[in-house]
């Protein structure tokens, strides 16, 4: 990122990011407070480490901000970490004015408590002796922040509260305890007042960013993500379309629409839904341009109102896609194997066309389209592991072309995605050297594959979610030593994870052979109730070995030529 997009990029305390009169706004409908005890507990425990270790310091990681004036910033990331610190700084203050009313050094602490209150929090209005901030939280929580915790006032119902307010004020409950539990800090203001003052102020440093629009804002936030930051660049997202919004009423319009749209989609995933929105229409979208997208979109109220009418209709159906118990499926349950497909093969880059086919086919084709890009994401994913970042230009056409009344009838759609459809040759050949990894996807991979060849093998149904088997491993993952003549350690390594080397087995029976040697996990196969199973002693009937594997894998490439193969392809039958 070239310096010129910045301000101002420099290492700063807490204490100088609070001073010379500078005011942090959260930007109005930036996220409410939602830090959880277990955020508090860290920042406690680093403070505490930190403290009579004057030459030591923490970082607070990056805090990115839009300059407004010299002294009035917008927080672009970092509200949930200064308004926590604001909140600890509080309670410090609040357990100094307690000491005073104890007649502990009253006249010093009194004075410690006003001299902090001005330092961190901010001053008190001569005219109307209401105490002021240095910052100012969102529309939901500043009105508590300012008239509560600010003004040092017990909420009358707690209970009553909205979920983060009473975030804001558990914060303040939680350090009060953790201050109180403290001996010394019951008696000592001086003490106590050092900890703000030396350790919290000096000690926790800042990587403050400050940039001076909302597009050099969004840049910095793609580059602190790419460093693995976790950053909001749906909230910037957001602030860019509320701005654009002047009028009180359609603000609040729009407001309504936004929370039922993030709560639909979910806000971590709303840049990834924006990215295939717009790929329905733009080529080659990143998510390091969706802002410059949106901008060069939206410029007008009216633009705002529209981009959301073309969301929320695709936010339902992006939900559903990723959720196979989503309630649209129990209208159309024809749809439910491939969206648990899709799931399981982790497959999105597909987005964009279903989109499009779901506003443009009937449900029966719909459902067609579905099985199209599970079989793509199968062949090109999961078998051939082919690298994925090809995928988007063609499922870009294919979806252009729905919208366009281009890709009628399906056949037309398939032949846009040829290119990525795995060729029978290659598929048969990578499926004959499939294996999985120990991990739980691997495994639920594992069973999906067998569970589909044993349906087509045996003439009955076996769901793999449902089926009770378990996936048993034929030269067990721990071999005994007997297995050494067949399986030498360096072969044992290659081959254990290969799909040939695995089969479905009654969980009951497969804890009862364990890492058996193969004279006895046989006789076991033969009384198997799942045919390729039963098949292993015809297979085998003395010991398992290398070649005999391979042989099984390649019978299961046959077999998954025609159980994976696209109703459009030339070579359907």
């Amino acid at each position: 990122m070239a310096q010129a997009n910045l301000l101002n990029t420099r290492t700063i305390n807490f204490l100088e990011l609070l001073g010379n009169g500078r005011l942090y706004r959260v930007p109005p409908y930036q996220r409410d407070y939602s830090w959880l005890e277990e955020q508090w507990e860290d920042l406690w425990n680093d403070i505490w480490e930190l403290r009579g270790r004057r030459d030591d310091s923490h970082y607070m990681g990056a805090l990115v901000v839009e300059a407004k004036s010299d002294r009035e910033f917008l927080i672009i990331d970092g509200q949930q970490r200064l308004a926590t610190l604001s909140i600890l700084a509080l309670v410090v203050i609040a357990k100094l004015r307690e000491m005073a009313d104890r007649d502990i050094e009253p006249e010093q602490n009194r004075e410690r408590a006003s001299g902090l209150r001005s330092r961190f929090i901010g001053e008190k209005d001569p005219a109307s002796l209401i105490e002021s901030s240095k910052l100012f939280l969102n529309e939901t929580d500043n009105a508590f922040y300012q008239d509560y915790l600010v003004q040092l006032r017990k909420p009358l119902n707690p209970r009553g509260l909205c979920n983060s307010n009473k975030l804001l004020w558990d914060c303040f409950l939680y350090f009060g305890k953790q201050v109180s539990k403290v001996p010394e800090f019951e008696s000592k203001g001086n003490l106590l007042a050092e900890l703000l003052s030396e350790t919290i102020a000096r000690q926790l440093l800042f990587i403050l960013i400050t940039v001076d629009n909302e597009l050099n804002a969004y840049t910095v936030f793609e580059t602190l993500n790419a460093c693995g930051l976790e950053l909001s660049s749906t909230d910037l997202l957001k602030n860019y379309l509320f701005s654009c919004v002047k009028v009180s009423a359609d603000l609040e319009a729009l407001q309504r629409r936004w929370r039922g749209l993030i709560a639909t989609v979910q806000q971590e995933r709303f840049p990834d839904f924006l990215r295939y929105h717009l790929q329905c229409e733009e080529k080659n979208v990143r998510k390091q341009r969706l802002f410059k997208l949106v901008r060069n979109k939206v410029k007008t109220a009216q633009d705002a109102f529209s981009l959301m009418d073309h969301l929320e209709p695709r936010a339902e159906l992006f939900s559903a896609i990723l959720d196979v118990q989503h309630e649209y499926w129990i209208e159309y349950p024809a749809c439910k194997p491939f969206v648990r497909e899709l799931d399981l093969f982790q497959a999105r880059q597909m987005m964009p066309l279903l989109f499009a086919a779901w506003e443009r086919f009937e449900l029966h084709d719909f459902a067609r389209v579905l099985k199209l890009v599970s079989i793509i994401s199968f062949r090109y994913s999961v078998v051939s592991r082919l690298n994925p970042n090809a995928l988007e230009e063609y499922y870009y056409r294919a979806a252009k072309a729905v919208l366009a009344g281009a890709a009628t009838p399906l056949a037309a759609i398939f032949q846009i995605l040829e290119p990525i459809y795995v060729p029978d040759e290659k598929f048969e050949q990578d499926f004959s050297q499939l294996a999985f990894k120990s991990n739980s996807r691997g495994r639920k991979l594992a069973k999906y594959i067998l569970a589909r060849l044993e349906s087509d093998a045996s003439g009955r149904s076996c769901d793999p979610d449902t089926d009770p088997a378990s996936v048993e491993h034929i030269l067990p993952e721990n071999p005994t030593s007997e297995w050494e003549e067949t399986f030498p350690p360096d072969l044992w390594e290659r081959v254990v994870e290969r799909l040939g080397n695995l089969t479905l087995l009654e969980t009951s029976l497969n804890r009862q052979l364990g890492n058996a040697p193969y004279g006895e996990k046989v006789v076991v196969y033969g009384d198997s109730g799942y045919i390729l199973t039963k098949q292993l002693p015809e297979i085998a009937p003395e010991q398992w070995t290398i070649d005999l594997l391979d042989r099984r894998q390649r019978q299961f490439a046959i077999r998954a030529l025609h159980l994976w193969r696209a109703d459009f392809s030339s070579a359907a039958p």
